[in-house]
């Protein structure tokens, strides 16, 4: 196995992410096969209890695993199928090392970071990145391992000694390391400056890691003078100081990795040039191209409670994204507060309120994410209800899709006391429950989590058709209620359809209202398969419905034409 680790210096939030994705795009374009690891040196198990706002989105991959959003983007270049063990935390090494000593098989010895915790980092390391991530079988060519935080954190000691460690045993022509760094330009003086790199790298030497490749994050391109100050006192080949500056769209990185032939240097470090061929990058530069001139956008309507950071809802941004570009547009997100929406915010924010009705109104479509807690659910409601009553297209993503349910109870059947357990545990007249099988006592790991099938009631649906006809589909879920099976019947009397189901045929998937031109709810995430170039189902329809195009796309793929 040949190994490519990146590390990131100075400041973090440089998009170490990005960038280690992009090493991997680049690689297996030259013909190589990628896997990837991400190490997250907090403590917790996973990324499951951690809020948005803390660290962004929790990504879910198929095995349930709840996971940092980096792993999205590495599936999203890469096109693979990641586990919940390709992402590493501290809090999984320690827990996999006391459950080792309760059990004695440490034989009595005293328990150490060194060798231990190092020894459990290696094996770990070593042991995921022979696990196939392409559908294909055996192991792939390189693993690229991206290690979270910025080299000095004390957190990041330990996974960065295993890293020494590993770069030894694996030997040189097997291990590259690449550092991401910040090359700042102080208004003042207008120069870049290349110290806060230095010193960077300096403490990455000293504890035993030399870089191979500098990846140098500036608003602009590079001076050749700057790299060669780099050079000199990085310790590392002019030509092998990349320079990742600002672009107009995240495609473009592997694009301006490749122009500079970091895949030359990576590929020589690790003794590859013999078997890798030429990056063949051509749907990656159409891609770029492509999104950099289209002219016409859709405003689409994000009615949430996390509206505060981007990357709390990075994947559903992301699949908006593709299916935009699928039908020639740009999107443009206009994130609406749910809290600013409701009568409350009237009173005491008049401004805000009035601000987020009138973009509201001026959406093509309106989108309600996922989401935990009762804070914002009276806005979605209202925006779901303006979306119902004025014909505009809706999509509601589990928390979406019951808000969806409740607000048509309430305002169709006048079921007026009708609520979700979630927010009203003591509700009379619950028409979203707990599941069964979930536990209130214990947050990390017990919801219904990962990749399930939903089959199709009826073909006959908008989601069937947009999901090419199939009979079922398989989606990842991250939730802990549910529409309450009691009161289908009901809600179907009133006119909703509940077009998709689990294979029991009691837990509803997919909701849709045929009256509508596009109003769909889905309890699944659909936005964590989403691709470039193959956009999830519920969000194409979402945007085909906003600009008029559904009924032609859907009447074209029902005559094979696409």
């Amino acid at each position: 196995m040949k190994y490519v680790l990146v590390t990131g210096g100075v400041v973090s939030g440089l998009g170490k992410g990005v960038t280690a994705s992009s090493i991997g795009v680049v690689l297996k374009a030259c013909g190589l096969r990628v896997t990837s690891i991400k190490i997250d040196p907090y403590l917790n198990t996973d990324a499951g209890t951690m809020s948005p706002f803390e660290h962004g989105e929790v990504f879910v991959l198929d095995d349930g695993g709840e996971v940092d959003l980096d792993l999205g983007n590495y599936e999203r270049f890469l096109d693979v199928r990641l586990t919940r063990d390709n992402n590493i935390t501290t809090g999984k090494i320690y827990q996999s090392v006391l459950d080792k000593e309760r059990k004695g098989d440490y034989l009595g010895k005293t328990v150490q970071v060194v060798p231990h915790i190092t020894d459990a980092i290696k094996n770990w390391i070593e042991s995921v990145s022979a696990i196939p991530v392409d559908g294909e079988e055996g192991p792939a060519d390189v693993c690229v391992v991206e290690l979270g935080g910025t080299v000095g954190d004390i957190e990041s000691m330990p996974f960065l000694e295993a890293l020494r460690q590993l770069s030894f045993s694996v030997g040189q022509d097997n291990f590259c390391l690449i550092h991401v760094s910040l090359i700042p330009v102080l208004g003042v003086v207008g120069e870049q400056k290349t110290k806060p790199t230095q010193h960077s790298v300096r403490e990455l030497r000293a504890l035993g890691l030399t870089p191979h490749l500098l990846a140098c994050r500036s608003a602009q391109p590079l001076l050749e003078n700057t790299k060669e100050k780099l050079s000199q006192f990085c310790h590392v080949q002019v030509g092998n100081i990349l320079n990742i500056h600002d672009v107009p769209n995240i495609w473009h990185v592997p694009l301006l990795l490749r122009n500079q032939n970091a895949h030359d240097a990576i590929l020589k470090q690790l003794d590859l040039l013999r078997v890798a061929t030429r990056p063949d990058l051509q749907e990656w530069t159409k891609r770029a191209e492509t999104f950099d001139n289209l002219t016409n956008s859709v405003r689409i309507a994000m009615v949430g409670k996390y509206v505060g950071l981007n990357d709390s809802y990075l994947s559903v941004v992301k699949a908006l994204l593709h299916a935009c570009i699928a039908c020639s547009l740009k999107p443009s997100v206009d994130w609406i507060a749910a809290s600013d929406l409701d009568d409350d915010s009237k009173q005491l924010t008049p401004e805000a309120h009035a601000a987020a009705w009138e973009t509201l109104r001026n959406a093509a479509c309106i989108l309600v994410p996922g989401g935990f807690g009762d804070r914002g659910v009276k806005g979605m409601m209202l925006a779901a209800k303006y979306a119902r009553e004025n014909e505009v297209p809706y999509l509601g993503i589990c928390l979406g899709m019951q808000i969806f349910v409740i607000e048509f109870a309430r305002s169709v059947l006048h079921l007026e006391t009708v609520n979700s357990e979630e927010f009203d545990a003591e509700t009379p007249n619950p028409v979203v429950i707990f599941m069964p099988e979930g536990s209130r006592t214990q947050m990390g790991s017990t919801m219904r989590l990962g990749s399930r099938r939903t089959l199709f009631q009826t073909p006959d649906c908008i989601t069937a058709k947009l999901y090419h006809n199939s009979e079922y589909v398989e989606e990842r879920h991250r939730h802990r209620y549910e529409v309450n099976p009691d009161m289908i019947s009901m809600l179907e009397e009133a006119g909703l359809t509940f077009v998709g189901k689990d294979e029991s045929g009691k837990r509803m998937e997919i909701l849709e209202l045929p009256s509508h031109p596009f109003y769909v709810g889905v309890q699944f995430h659909p936005e964590f398969k989403s691709r470039p170039g193959r956009p999830s189902a519920p969000f194409l329809g979402l945007i085909l419905a906003a600009t008029g195009q559904l009924e032609a796309y859907v009447t074209k793929h029902q005559n094979g034409s696409l």
